[in-house]
């Protein structure tokens, strides 16, 4: 089957590729674990297995993700934050190819400094930003859920501000290594919402190190099951992003928050979106609910009326 267009999510272990039509409309998708760790030197047999999967040949390959840093295919060097969203078409990596292959395109992530010129950067999600914008969301606070979770402002289409926090791979890490771990690894893991809950509700109390050895001691002097673990580890670390977001946003101003600084526009995974959305509830913020697969398809049909240009 014959296509127009594949775009592709590529991440550092997994990836999603899409086939969509001219008209933006995805016909197939399919998802693996061969993200960018996996394909290392062999990125041309991945994308080459990628399209057999979706059983479709192509015109254009857009990917954006992992796929363009340093362990990636090829280092596309990031965007300034001066670069407006809807711009980033001008600024696609073209891949070398030779004359059987389709156009293939790496997006370039975006690198933002704060006021006191500590860097931060983004690969992967600048695509769903800009797929928020031509969806009609051009300004405010939008939050990026995930391994990395992503913070970013936004002011008619451009990034004003970036902050990463590691809630994702630290939660991950601490499942699976070292103390905490071993707490977690006592009985049968469940979801707990009131160790979530109880978690949100104590994160920022202290330092985040302090309060993690916090969720050990509850298991052993048993105030809560050693199963409950994760799940307030969960609610630990979301908490403590959120509130740290609302310190910041409150350090800025007159110390409350106004009605519009307290929701954020959530573009992630429906499990994810459900935690953040508890989390935020139980500290009177609110977010709106951005389909990440539809803004990703949105933003790579915009860039590919960039790209056709360059073929």
């Amino acid at each position: 089957m014959h296509i127009p267009l594949v775009g592709i999510d590529w991440g550092t272990t997994h990836r999603r590729a899409y086939a969509i039509t001219a008209q933006g409309t995805c016909t197939q998708e399919m998802a693996d674990d061969q993200g960018a760790l996996a394909s290392q030197g062999n990125f041309e047999a991945a994308l080459k297995q990628a399209l057999g999967a979706l059983n479709t040949d192509t015109d254009c390959v857009i990917m954006a993700g992992m796929v363009g840093s340093a362990l990636g295919w090829h280092e596309v060097p990031y965007a300034d934050q001066e670069l407006a969203l809807e711009d980033l078409g001008k600024h696609l990596f073209a891949v070398p190819a030779g004359t059987t292959a389709p156009p293939r395109f790496i997006v370039p992530g975006y690198r933002v400094r704060n006021a006191w010129g500590q860097p931060d950067v983004m690969r992967g999600e600048e695509t769903q930003l800009l797929g928020a914008v031509v969806q009609g969301h051009s300004d405010g606070w939008f939050v990026l859920p995930g391994t990395h979770s992503k913070w970013v402002e936004l002011q008619d289409g451009r990034v004003r501000q970036l902050r990463t926090y590691m809630t994702g791979e630290l939660f991950d890490l601490l499942g699976r290594h070292g103390t905490l771990a071993a707490a977690a690894g006592v009985g049968t893991p469940v979801w707990d919402a009131t160790a979530f809950a109880n978690g949100v509700r104590v994160s920022g109390q202290r330092a985040l190190s302090h309060m993690l050895f916090a969720s050990r001691a509850l298991v052993v002097c048993g105030d809560m099951p050693a199963a409950s673990t994760r799940s307030y580890l969960s609610g630990l670390l979301i908490g403590t992003e959120l509130k740290d977001v609302m310190h910041s946003h409150a350090s800025t101003g007159t110390g409350a928050l106004s009605p519009s600084q307290q929701r954020f526009q959530l573009i992630g995974s429906p499990e994810l979106a459900r935690h953040y959305q508890t989390a935020a509830d139980l500290l009177s913020l609110q977010f709106n609910i951005l389909d990440p697969k539809a803004a990703f398809l949105a933003a790579v049909s915009h860039l590919y009326q960039h790209a056709q240009k360059n073929t």
